[in-house]
């Protein structure tokens, strides 16, 4: 029972939700879970930004005065201008570049240029014609230089000669090679020193790499002194936290802008920035770890005191001069959008709308200060030990716990887990990824004790107050196995009502099937203290009485020829024995009946031979008999051949033990051995042929029959076939004495060795066959005596009449075969039954 109940165990629960929750660590949801513990983890956190970092906004304020956005980029270009005569250190710009701006004033000058430059004035030999035309081309490329922003905001960054642009790459593993190469402006920051000694790169798997990519147009890129790419990564939520600080171009490195600011202010170049793949990243005396994608766990920086972490000024304020430029000096300024519908807002730890431009003053800022969280590289085996840890305790220790003390630790676990990781955050910036522990220790706990209560604790409850349907089930499964006295018993403990006389009225019906007449009253009788009136109850109960005091169960009412069972009487349901159905009597036998039956699952139809033998055997000798009836039963039920009766199943019911059998047409041998009914000399020698092979065949596996006889050898005329019977049936009765002193088996066609209790083999049955032979060739059987003893005296020692003085006709191979078969010594019979049966057809094939 235990075994079949282990899925109830606690540590069967606990070992399923450890499992579940190993598979679900890569889910969304878990992920999400661990990423929202980083949140905590970063707002619980407190460090300084660098003061380096400006941020000049393009801010709701500056479109309201300066119109809507974008703006003609030589206001760009003023602010440039007036940055640099700030003398600030380095100006990232966020804005993308990557189309010319064209303003309509300008597209008209170049039309009109072009009808200048084909106009028949052009070739007008006048003088004044030719000044005016001077003066009118002068105009025109004064209106180009003062309407080309492009061109004055390229002047401008190539004056300040600071300004780093952006640039994005289309993420994702190329198919193939790019479609064009890159401008100088781009390559020139390639990222040259970079390490691989592991071939990470070389595999393609790291860093991120890029199938694609958008950069400045170049009047602008050729001026900008970078340009880094401002893509990121988003988690399973959506939210930034990581940073990718290089992404790989086909064979090309390119940092990203916030990289590329922090070189710039430390007055380093692309070359001077070093990339150890599946590491980090080194700018100067700086080192940066990041995950194997070379991506930085970027810091947030909280506000402090209701102040922003970075000073925002209004690009307006500053342009207008409201804001000085001196403001700046020596310090990293970043100019972006953060007014409302420009640009795509993220989500962020400490923010769930943050602006590019200050998610990029945060990167800049981790980077210069050191103040990115690393997930070390010994992470994993840490994570999978404590994962490793909570599943035990859930599996082996929790179960064995009182509910109170395993509160208390579960409880103090998962304290230690949370505070582990927020002080590893707040102290170390290390970010272990212990939700996943930490959640399979509450859930596995609350899961462990709810089931202890609800099964545990219910479960006892609904078993001492033996619940109706509870026992209702149980007891139709008891039924089902056939273990009608359980099933009883379990109805009994459920109240009586309509449906429940339904199933003990087919309880009833079961037992009068097993025959179990007295057991059947018991159940009928149940019934009708509750309603007599109920289908044919009474008649039921009235039949079961009178069956119940005149049926013995299990067997006869003493006499061994009488029917073991009652058939065909009105009122009684069809007997059953084991999974068969009792059709009808086929005849009767020494020991017991043979009886029609069916297996009502497949529709076979069955011999079914019955043994009584707790009437037929002393007690002492029954357990020993039962055990050698279904050893022997085993035996031949391993028997195959075409000549041999299938055996399909042998069991016992109350003392009654049977054999079902292959059912067969025709009838046995017995009919043919009467003087004026002998079957024709080349069929006697046929049929008797197969039967040597038969006997050949059972011999090869080990099996004696003991009984070989015409009585057991079946034969259907119509059809010819032969079949022999009751293989290992004889080997019952060995040794054994019956209670009415019968003697068991045939003597007339017992072997001398078998008569003398000497060990029996193949050959006795060849004896037997042989004496079967002689009898259905001449009618007479080859020793007969006035007495038991006399006969057995002549089976031992005196030959048998000679077949000729009862019948000279006999050929004289035929008597050959008969006299060998009987011989005394077994050395002088016929070793194997093929062998007989060779002799035999040679015989009769000489005879026709």
């Amino acid at each position: 029972m235990k075994n079949k109940l282990f899925w109830k165990a606690d540590w069967f629960v606990g070992l399923l939700v450890a499992v579940l929750f190993l598979f679900s660590a890569n889910s969304d949801l878990m992920q999400s879970l661990e990423r929202k513990a980083y949140d905590l983890g970063v707002r619980a956190s407190s460090r300084t930004p660098s003061d380096k970092v400006a941020v000049i906004a393009i801010d709701d304020q500056s479109i309201a005065n300066l119109g809507r956005w974008p703006w003609p980029r030589a206001t760009q270009a003023k602010m440039l201008d007036l940055l640099a005569a700030g003398h600030a250190k380095v100006i990232g710009n966020t804005s993308f570049f990557f189309e010319p701006q064209v303003d309509a004033g300008l597209e008209y000058i170049y039309k009109i240029a072009s009808l200048l430059d084909t106009s028949t004035l052009k070739n007008s030999p006048d003088p004044a014609h030719q000044a005016e035309l001077a003066q009118l081309a002068a105009l025109l490329q004064d209106a180009i230089q003062n309407l080309d922003n492009d061109q004055k905001l390229s002047a401008s960054m190539a004056k300040a000669n600071n300004v780093l642009l952006a640039m994005i790459f289309e993420l994702g593993e190329p198919q193939g090679k790019p479609d064009h190469p890159l401008p100088d402006y781009v390559l020139r920051n390639n990222l040259t020193d970079v390490k691989d000694p592991a071939g990470l790169g070389v595999a393609g798997e790291v860093p991120l790499p890029a199938a694609t990519v958008q950069f400045p147009i170049d009047v602008l890129g050729a001026s900008a002194v970078g340009i880094g790419h401002l893509n990121t990564t988003p988690d399973v939520d959506g939210g930034i936290r990581t940073e990718p600080l290089v992404v790989g171009y086909f064979d090309q490195h390119y940092p990203s802008l916030s990289l590329l600011l922090a070189a710039k202010s430390l007055n380093l170049e692309p070359k001077d920035i070093q990339v150890n793949v599946g590491q980090g990243v080194k700018v100067g005396n700086l080192n940066i770890s990041t995950d194997p994608s070379l991506r930085m766990h970027t810091y947030f920086y909280a506000d402090r005191d209701g102040k922003p972490a970075f000073q925002v000024d209004s690009f307006y304020d500053v342009l207008t001069g409201k804001i000085p430029a001196e403001k700046y000096r020596d310090k990293i300024v970043l100019i972006g959008a953060t007014a409302t519908g420009v640009g795509a807002l993220q989500v962020t730890p400490i923010s769930s709308g943050m602006s590019p431009v200050l998610t990029l003053a945060h990167s800049v800022s981790s980077i210069l200060k050191q103040d990115f969280f690393v997930a070390p590289r010994w992470g994993i085996w840490a994570q999978g030990g404590v994962f490793l840890a909570v599943a035990l305790y859930l599996i082996l220790l929790l179960p064995r716990l009182k509910a109170g003390i395993g509160a208390a630790i579960t409880a103090a676990s998962f304290v230690v887990l949370l505070a582990t990781h927020y002080v590893l955050m707040t102290t170390q910036a290390l970010w272990l990824q212990l939700m996943l522990p930490a959640s399979l220790l509450l859930v596995g706990h609350l899961l462990l004790t709810t089931k202890r209560f609800l099964i545990t604790e219910q479960g006892k409850i609904k078993s001492d107050a033996d619940s109706a349907e509870s026992n209702r089930m149980l007891g139709l499964a008891f039924q089902g196995q056939g273990q009608l006295d359980m099933a009883f018993d379990k109805f009994r403990k459920a109240p009586l009502d309509d449906s429940m006389m339904e199933v003990l009225y087919n309880l009833g019906l079961d037992f009068e099937r097993k025959r179990q007449f007295n057991k059947a009253e018991s159940v009928f009788g149940y019934m009708a203290e509750y309603n007599p009136k109920f289908r044919d109850l009474e008649t039921r109960l009235a039949q079961s009485r009178v069956m119940s005091e005149t049926v013995i169960l299990g067997g006869s009412s003493g006499k061994s020829n009488e029917s073991t069972m009652q058939l065909d009487r009105a009122g009684v349901s069809k007997p059953m024995l084991g999974r068969y159905q009792v059709e009808k009597e086929l005849g009767k036998g020494a020991m017991g009946v043979v009886y029609l039956g069916k297996d009502p699952k497949i529709g076979r139809v069955v011999a079914i031979k019955t043994m009584s033998l707790a009437q037929e055997f002393e007690a002492d000798e029954l357990e020993d008999v039962k055990a050698r009836f279904f050893r022997e039963a085993e035996s031949a039920g391993r028997l195959n051949h075409p000549n041999i009766v299938t055996m399909y199943d042998a069991g016992e019911e109350h003392d009654l033990a049977y054999i079902a059998m292959e059912f067969l047409k025709g009838k046995d041998l017995v009919a043919y051995t009467k003087p004026d009914n002998l079957l024709p000399l080349p069929k006697v020698l046929s049929i008797v042929a197969r039967v040597a092979d038969a006997l050949g065949y059972a011999h090869t596996m080990n099996v004696v029959h003991r009984d070989i006889k015409p009585a057991n050898i079946m034969f259907d005329m119509e059809s010819d076939t032969v079949k022999v019977t009751d293989f290992g049936i004889a080997r019952i009765t060995d040794s054994s004495k019956t209670k009415t002193g019968m003697v068991l088996g045939t003597p007339s066609y017992m072997s001398p060795e078998q008569l003398s209790g000497a060990k029996i083999e193949g050959a006795s049955d060849l004896f037997s066959l042989g004496a079967s032979l002689y009898q259905m060739v001449c009618g007479k059987l080859p020793f007969e005596g006035n007495s038991m003893a006399q006969l057995m005296f002549r089976i031992a020692n005196e030959p048998q009449t000679d077949i000729l003085t009862v019948r000279p006709d006999v050929p004289p191979c035929v008597v050959a075969i008969i006299n060998k078969a009987l011989a005394k010594k077994v050395e002088e019979r016929y070793q194997t039954g093929s062998e007989m049966a060779e002799a035999i057809r040679q015989c009769s094939a000489s005879l026709q």
